[in-house]
């Protein structure tokens, strides 16, 4: 029988054969540690006599170890809004340690705020999680984001998952201001840390265009949260025919390719006099489980009648989606089914957890349900 023993010393990493007694079992990984430690590939003597066999499967748990070695360790922050989804980040890899910040304020209201363990983090990768929910906090959390990356860390990393002034994004008269322009100088201006630019990471941003509001002192990636919804759209029976709907142009320009596997309708918005009406403008839901698909929600007006107008064309069913759940002013509560004997209007709304105080706020009500970043979020701090 032939066995792998693989250890490892700094970033050296060494294979060597050696002859062990055999034991029961065709393939099994004795023993993993995480820092410095063995790893021990083995086979039975029948399997090793497959050369081919043998060589490929030790290949591969070579290939998956080596993989799991040369993973960063990040130490992330985060504020207080955010602390729940935090604990789930670090729950979804060993490889990320969660610390802490004293966030306190002065008798003037001005925040009085102490990063712990700030000599430890010296040499380390290094990511806040953010929540811009309101101006209230953002300035505290500034103030964080400012100086971490100044603290002679290897990396620094800003996980926005929302990012907040996304939909005022242009000027439709002079005098307007862009506040999308606005925030992503803000962020622009994180100081670069020893390894170079600051990593900002944000799903589902309003605009495409906006990706190019921020300088070259950041590198944004933009992640997005449809991948969730794809995973949860398997789990409908078989039976319900599921569709996708757009709100508008804006969302289908968005979205579409990511979900080019389900057939699609687009909904259009048209002005009446004053007002502005949701009409079907392509597409046929009829008989349908519709799923309308859209980056955030505020009111939620144009997503009722958008419901509306999907079931006015035969939708057996409709639910929704949006990464960003903001429902100012608890307008979720329009969409809860109430036990009121009437059929309701949503099956499902599907939101992430990229605003934390509409999580805490809805908990398990129904239609609601909510689709976590927290594995999505801890893979990108890997990149």
């Amino acid at each position: 029988r032939i066995t792998w023993i693989h250890w490892t010393n700094k970033n050296k990493i060494f294979w060597k054969k050696k002859a062990l007694k055999p034991f029961s079992g065709v393939h099994q990984i004795l023993r993993i540690k995480k820092t410095f430690g063995l790893f021990f590939f083995s086979m039975s003597e029948n399997a090793a006599n497959n050369n081919n066999i043998f060589m490929e499967k030790n290949q591969i748990c070579k290939e998956a170890i080596v993989s799991e070695l040369q993973k960063k360790k990040v130490h992330l922050f985060y504020c207080l809004e955010c602390e729940e989804l935090a604990r789930n980040i670090a729950a979804e890899s060993d490889h990320i340690t969660l610390q802490s910040i004293n966030w306190r304020s002065f008798a003037d209201g001005f925040p009085n705020l102490f990063i712990n363990n700030a000599h430890q983090i010296r040499g380390q990768h290094v990511a806040f999680l953010a929540s811009f929910s309101s101006p209230a906090v953002i300035f505290e959390q500034i103030s964080v984001i400012y100086l971490l990356p100044r603290l002679f860390v290897a990396s620094f990393t800003l996980v926005l998952p929302f990012f907040p002034t996304g939909s005022f994004e242009r000027m439709e008269e002079e005098g307007d201001v862009a506040t999308a322009f606005t925030m992503a100088r803000i962020v622009s201006n994180i100081p670069i840390s020893r390894g170079g630019p600051t990593s900002v990471v944000i799903y589902d941003i309003h605009a495409l265009q906006e990706r190019f509001y921020f300088a070259d002192q950041v590198l944004p990636l933009f992640e997005t949260g449809i991948p969730l919804l794809t995973k949860r759209l398997q789990q409908i029976p078989e039976t319900e025919k599921v569709i996708v709907a757009f709100p508008d142009d804006g969302a289908w320009k968005r979205f579409h390719k990511l979900l080019d596997q389900y057939p699609t309708v687009v909904c259009t918005k048209v002005r009446e006099g004053d007002k502005r009406i949701v009409r079907l403008k392509e597409g046929n839901p009829t008989g349908c489980h519709v799923v309308i698909v859209d980056d955030l929600v505020q009111s939620g007006g144009t997503l009722i009648e958008c419901q509306k107008v999907l079931a006015a064309h035969g939708a057996a069913k409709v639910s929704a989606y949006v990464t960003h759940g903001v429902f100012p002013n608890s307008s979720w509560e329009r969409f809860t089914h109430k036990n009121n004997g009437v059929e309701e209007a949503f099956a499902y709304f599907w939101i992430t957890d990229s605003c934390p105080q509409t999580v805490k706020s809805i908990g398990n009500k129904a239609p609601f349900e909510v689709l976590s970043l927290a594995g999505s979020i801890a893979d990108a701090l890997q990149i």
